[in-house]
């Protein structure tokens, strides 16, 4: 095991230098105000400093399974999990499948890659197109292992998203070898200009789907979720109790809180949209402007954009512009093999217009 690239880089820079490394949200955009009306409120009340439920508090389950019913996806309070983060609750899901063989996209999320490893999983690795994996290779490799790792809204790092073709073939080819789905959906309410149904309503019973409120809302807070049926997360229980018996309780009860305004969210989630739009755009502009050479697509929402140089070792560029107080992470970090490539992951979310523009530049000098 080795600790995260990103981690290491984040902790190795100071304020000066330009970041488009990290996958941070504009902490300018946190709802502050609201957040410390929702704490002053629950903290006047004991029962937010006990012991909670192992699956997280009732009242917050019901709200995210609500919204799995308003989209189509009928959901009940018990098919919830709330966990610390969507990383723990890959983690846990990882434990239940520990030494299993899983299908994953190729490149794929490195906080995944890294909890696979650690829990001795043989990640068979499929090529990832930008509307989605190569269906003849993740048939071949998904009816072997029964087991499947994707992202297919805005994937990180590769921005794609998944055509509705393709969701369908992959829940019926879930469905034909009678396997797993574990579905990562951090950046779904990240969308420019359309949402798209997850494979996962097509297959409730044989998927994992997994949330987060880290994009939308607040990474601090901590508060992510699963959402399976009852009988699937029954078997995870054991595994999340021997971690830390329920998640922040405090969190919980404020972000409960918080989300008791359902037109305050909803108008929040917009307000993130439009600014990750404007950003995404500029960036665009700025690449084409100053490196004209990068080859990528323009995303449809997230937090990345994902391309490559034709002729440039990635990882021995970001060693120079750490000197010259850019950062971003090279595209080899989200292999397997990691061997050197021509690729990049740029964050466009948490730098300011002026950093974006002044950070391209600095990164075209170093070239």
């Amino acid at each position: 095991m080795k600790r995260s690239f990103i981690r290491e880089i984040l902790e190795s820079i100071d304020e000066s230098t330009i970041s488009f490394a990290g996958g941070l949200p504009n902490e300018n955009l946190f709802p502050t105000k609201d957040l410390k009306k929702a704490a002053n409120k629950v903290l006047d009340e004991s029962k937010v400093f006990q012991y909670g439920l192992s699956n997280g508090i009732k009242s917050l389950r019901e709200k995210i399974a609500l919204e799995y019913t308003k989209e189509g996806f009928e959901t009940s309070s018990d098919e919830i999990l709330i966990t610390t983060g969507s990383q723990q609750a890959m983690y846990i899901i990882a434990k239940y499948f520990e030494s299993k063989d899983i299908t994953i996209e190729e490149p794929s999320y490195l906080g995944a890659m890294n909890i696979f490893r650690l829990n001795h999983l043989n990640m068979n690795p499929i090529k990832l197109e930008y509307d989605g994996v190569v269906i003849d290779e993740f048939e071949k490799s998904f009816k072997a292992n029964k087991l499947a790792y994707l992202i297919p809204d805005f994937q990180n790092p590769y921005t794609s998203t998944y055509s509705d073709e393709k969701r369908e073939q992959i829940a019926n080819l879930i469905k034909k070898y009678n396997g797993i789905l574990i579905e990562d959906s951090p950046y779904t309410q990240l969308y420019f200009d359309k949402k798209t149904k997850s494979i996962s309503s097509q297959i409730p019973n044989n998927s994992f789907h997994l949330g987060s409120f880290s994009k939308t809302l607040s990474p601090s807070l901590r508060i992510g979720w699963i959402r399976a049926s009852k009988k699937l997360l029954d078997s995870l229980m054991i595994i999340k109790e021997s971690i830390d018996l329920h998640s922040c309780g405090i969190s919980q009860y404020i972000l409960n809180e918080y989300l008791n305004d359902e037109i305050r969210y909803k108008n929040h989630l917009q307000t993130i949209r439009d600014d990750y739009k404007n950003k995404a755009l500029f960036f665009c502009e700025m690449l084409d402007k100053y490196l004209p050479n990068f080859i990528y697509e323009k995303p449809k929402g997230g937090m990345f954009i994902y391309g490559r140089f034709e002729n440039i070792d990635t990882f021995n560029l970001v060693q120079k512009c750490i000197k010259e107080k850019v950062v971003f992470v090279p595209g080899n970090q989200f292999y397997i093999d990691k061997k050197p490539n021509g690729e990049i992951r740029f964050n466009f979310t948490h730098s300011s217009f002026k950093e974006i523009e002044k950070g391209i530049k600095l990164i075209k000098n170093c070239i």
